[in-house]
């Protein structure tokens, strides 16, 4: 069985190749970063992960793409609030975004695109749209015409006949009945930053950002686009009609999204207690690769239930994986092989490549493992395992772990000593001086970073998480 990818625009699973051949071109809608990212976010962002993993598995190249929008209503109004610029409002939370995807090893794309990087090509865009009459001018602000694009609502098979005509929406985001025009160039407000223009100053729409950084790295047709399923309208939708009203061609290939996550059965929300970002897992303790297994261990396209009872369950199972890795590496076996755990290794290996090339089925995937390492265990127990079946079961957890990534702990993955003293030196001076917000805002970074601190009387202790 090759891949097989459900593809959102035609409500089909569909066999996957990229389109030539070789290379999977890619694109995947990365944090809005006007706070931290919540574990909502970050199962889109491993999903993503898992995905890139299994399609070089697969034999493919990447080129894969992810933008950070770094300007948007809720940024603008924040920085503001803070009294800075966005850049600098922005710049931290780029920073914990990145660190937070370090911590759970989720691999680099070949390009991360900010925003406020790429306005020139965002302006080019508009204006392509503008010759071919697709936008018109209000009050300072450009929009896109909806009623001149003849398939509008192919993504989401949204019913566009009754649309009010001349209707309009201003806010980057909106409620998933409203069918209206929306802004590419928005003209700015007292107060607001601002870019020069040939529309007038202003700046970009939400959805013009990903269409414009999207295609000058892939290309007017890429093979993949990935996201949550929150994006795909209005999102991406109207990236669909920006992107293909300006060249006429197909935009996307394969829309792949990921569903929304529960935590304890409940929609996640901070009313109700139950918003949680990576951060607030570790400082339970909680260690990294349980959380990366939690996320992944669900098909993406299912509704994970986040729970603290998963969380420790995927702790014993990374466990019990690590024991059996340690077991293969550092007992003693007798001579010879067992043909029949020779044909185990193959079973398990091919069931595993069948469940991930089936839509990354993530849960039978898994189930493959255990079940091998249930019965390799029974034979290690009894002395029916050989030196010649320790290669090809260490193969097997070296091709699981290319895709889940939680048997080792890298000690890159960790903070360097000198940096947490750096750390801790500039806590204590702010202390002293009583600036307990900075002291706070120092244990909460190194927090981050899965680093515990403990003050004492005299001292500061830290431990890794």
């Amino acid at each position: 069985m090759s891949l097989h990818l459900y593809n959102t625009l035609t409500r089909n699973l569909e066999g996957f190749e990229p389109s030539d051949g070789k290379k999977v071109h890619m694109y995947s809608c990365g944090p809005t970063v006007y706070d931290h990212v919540h574990i909502g976010n970050l199962r889109t962002f491993a999903f993503q992960d898992v995905l890139r993993r299994h399609l070089r598995c697969c034999g493919y190249d990447l080129l894969h793409v992810m933008n950070i929008t770094d300007v948007d209503d809720k940024i603008i109004a924040n920085a503001q609030k803070a009294n800075q610029s966005i850049s600098e409002y922005t710049a931290r939370y780029i920073d914990a975004f990145k660190k937070d995807t370090k911590m759970l090893r989720l691999e680099t794309p070949e390009h991360i695109t900010l925003a406020t990087d790429h306005i020139d090509a965002m302006i080019t865009l508009i204006q392509r749209l503008a010759d071919k009459n697709l936008t018109y001018q209000s009050e300072g602000s450009t929009y896109f015409r909806i009623a001149h694009f003849e398939n509008y609502g192919k993504l989401t098979r949204l019913d566009t006949s009754g649309m009010k005509t001349g209707g309009r929406v201003d806010q980057d985001e909106y409620e998933k009945d409203d069918i209206r025009d929306f802004a590419l160039w928005k003209a700015p407000k007292d107060g607001e930053p601002y870019w020069e223009s040939p529309f007038g100053p202003g700046r970009p729409g939400w959805h013009i950002e990903c269409s414009a950084m999207s295609m000058q790295y892939l290309g007017a047709t890429f093979d993949i686009h990935t996201g949550g399923v929150d994006l795909v309208f209005p999102h991406h939708e109207n990236e669909i009609a920006q992107s293909e009203g300006a060249t006429g061609q197909q935009f996307v290939r394969f829309w792949v999204h990921a569903e929304h996550l529960l935590v304890e059965g409940q929609k996640m929300s901070k009313s109700l207690g139950n918003f949680y970002t990576l951060y607030d897992l570790l400082d339970q303790n909680y260690s990294p690769e349980a959380i990366r297994y939690s996320l992944i261990s669900v098909p993406y396209r299912k509704q994970l239930n986040f729970t603290f009872d998963g969380l420790k369950a995927a702790t014993i199972a990374i466990e019990r994986l690590r024991n059996f890795k340690r077991r293969l590496e550092t007992e003693t076996f007798p001579e010879g092989e067992a043909s029949e755990l020779l044909a185990a290794v193959a079973r398990a290996r091919d069931q595993f490549t069948v469940a991930m090339d089936d839509d990354l089925n993530t849960a039978q995937a898994l189930g493959a493992i255990f079940d091998f390492v249930r019965d390799a265990n029974t034979k290690i127990d009894s002395e029916d395992f050989f030196e010649g079946n320790r290669e090809s079961a260490i193969d097997l957890l070296t091709l699981f772990d290319s895709i889940f990534d939680v048997l080792t702990m890298e000690a890159d993955c960790r903070i360097p000593v000198e940096e947490i003293e750096r750390f801790i030196e500039e806590r204590s001076r702010a202390r002293k001086n009583r600036d307990f917000a900075r002291a706070d805002e120092i244990r909460v970074e190194l927090q981050r970073q899965g680093v515990v601190l403990e003050d004492s009387r005299d001292s500061t202790h830290w431990k890794y998480v």
